[in-house]
C-alpha cells in the first residue's frame, strides 16, 4: 500500500491525498503541493499512513516542499490582492447590472488566476463580466457559482445553538439530510425550527441522527406496551437523551420511568402468559381461572389501553389476565 499524506487546501475543506516524497510531514504543517488548479499552498491534516490503492484517485500528485519564509510572504501578498479584485468585481456587477451577490476572491498560489465565487438564484450570463475583469485585473478570471450551502459555508456565520457553523469548521462535505432524520429525532415536523442560516435543513441533523436510531432501537416504541414496577401500560412518550420512558397506566396516570426498570412485553410470546399464569397463582385468587390463550391476550391488552367503561369494569379485569387485580392492589 502506498504511503499518502492527507492536506487540505481552505478552512473545513476536503482533504486530498498526496505521495509525501520523502518529507518528514506532520500535522499542522504548511506545505507546497502540486495540484490540478496548479501549485497550491495547503495545510497538513493527518499523519503519513498507509492506504489501499482503490481509496486513491490517480494520478497521486507530490508534496513539494515545505513551506518557505518566501512563500508565506507570497500568500499574504496574495490575500491583499484578493480584496482589491473583490471591489473591482463589485463595480463591475453593478455596472453590467447582473442579478448575482459576490461570496469571494481567491487569488492561486503563483497568483495567476483568480477565481469569483458568487450565488445567484437563476443562472447567469457572465461571459461580457469575465471579459471586462481579465481587461482590469490582467489576469485569468474564473467565476463560479454555488449553492445555499456553499454560500454558507464560504461566509460562515452562527447557529441557532450559538457556536459557529458546523460547515465553516469542520464539516469537509455535505450529506444529504431528510425530514426522516428530524421525525427520528422527535422533533416538531417544521422546517422552520431546525433550518440552517442557509434556509435548508441543518446538518447537525445528519451526523446526530445515527446515535438517536441506536438509542431507539434499545429503548420501546411509542404505543408499545411494557411491563413497570406498577403493572403494564402503554409508552406515551420516549426522551431518547436521558433514556426516560413515560408510560400511561391502566387507571390513566402516566409514570416517568428510566428505560432500565421497564420491559417490552408480547402479545404472543408464551413468556408473558406464563408470567401472566404465574402472577395469579401468587395472589392467592383461586376464584378467577387465569388460562389465557393466543386469541384472548390481545383483546385484554386492548382493555388495557383503553379506559374500561363503568359497567363493564368487572368483566374487564377478568379478561386482563390476572393482572389487574394484582395492579389495584399495587396501586
Amino acid at each position: 500500500m502506498p504511503l499518502v499524506v492527507g492536506v487540505c487546501f481552505r478552512k473545513a475543506g476536503k482533504i486530498y491525498y498526496f505521495d509525501p516524497a520523502g518529507l518528514d510531514l506532520h500535522e499542522g504543517d504548511i506545505v507546497i503541493a502540486e495540484t490540478a488548479r496548479g501549485i497550491e499552498m495547503g495545510h497538513v491534516m493527518t499523519e503519513i499512513k498507509d492506504v489501499p490503492e482503490e481509496e486513491i484517485t490517480p494520478p497521486l500528485k507530490k508534496v513539494l516542499r515545505k513551506a518557505t519564509p518566501e512563500d508565506l510572504d507570497r500568500e499574504e501578498a496574495n490575500r491583499q490582492k484578493e480584496a482589491h479584485a473583490f471591489q473591482v468585481c463589485l463595480q463591475k456587477i453593478q455596472k453590467h447590472n447582473l442579478p448575482m451577490k459576490l461570496i469571494e476572491a481567491d487569488y492561486s498560489f503563483e497568483g495567476n488566476q483568480v477565481t469569483f465565487h458568487f450565488a445567484a438564484e437563476t443562472r447567469v450570463d457572465f461571459r461580457e463580466l469575465v471579459k471586462d475583469l481579465a481587461s482590469s485585473l490582467r489576469i485569468k478570471v474564473q467565476l463560479h457559482q454555488v449553492g445555499v450551502r456553499d454560500e454558507a459555508k464560504l461566509l460562515g456565520g452562527m447557529g441557532v445553538c450559538g457556536r459557529a457553523l458546523c460547515c465553516a469548521t469542520f464539516l469537509s462535505d455535505f450529506q444529504p439530510v431528510s425530514m426522516k432524520m428530524a421525525k427520528e429525532q422527535s422533533l416538531f415536523l417544521n422546517p422552520i425550527k431546525f433550518s440552517g442560516v442557509c434556509g435548508k435543513l441543518m446538518c447537525c441533523l445528519k451526523y446526530e441522527y445515527p446515535t438517536y436510531k441506536e438509542a431507539k432501537e434499545r429503548l420501546p416504541a411509542v404505543g408499545s406496551m411494557v411491563e413497570t414496577p406498577r403493572g403494564i401500560g402503554k409508552v406515551s412518550h420516549v426522551n431518547v437523551i436521558k433514556e426516560l420512558v413515560a408510560v400511561e397506566l391502566d387507571d390513566g396516570i402516566v409514570v416517568h420511568y428510566p428505560a432500565g426498570q421497564v420491559r417490552q412485553v408480547c402479545a404472543s410470546c408464551p413468556a408473558m402468559q406464563a408470567d401472566a399464569s404465574s402472577e395469579s397463582r401468587g395472589s392467592g385468587d383461586d376464584d378467577v381461572e387465569e388460562n389465557i390463550d393466543d386469541e384472548d391476550v390481545p383483546r385484554a391488552l386492548g382493555a388495557i389501553m383503553r379506559p374500561p367503561r363503568k359497567t363493564d369494569q368487572s368483566s374487564v379485569k377478568q379478561e386482563s389476565g390476572g393482572g389487574s387485580p394484582n395492579r389495584a392492589n399495587a396501586d
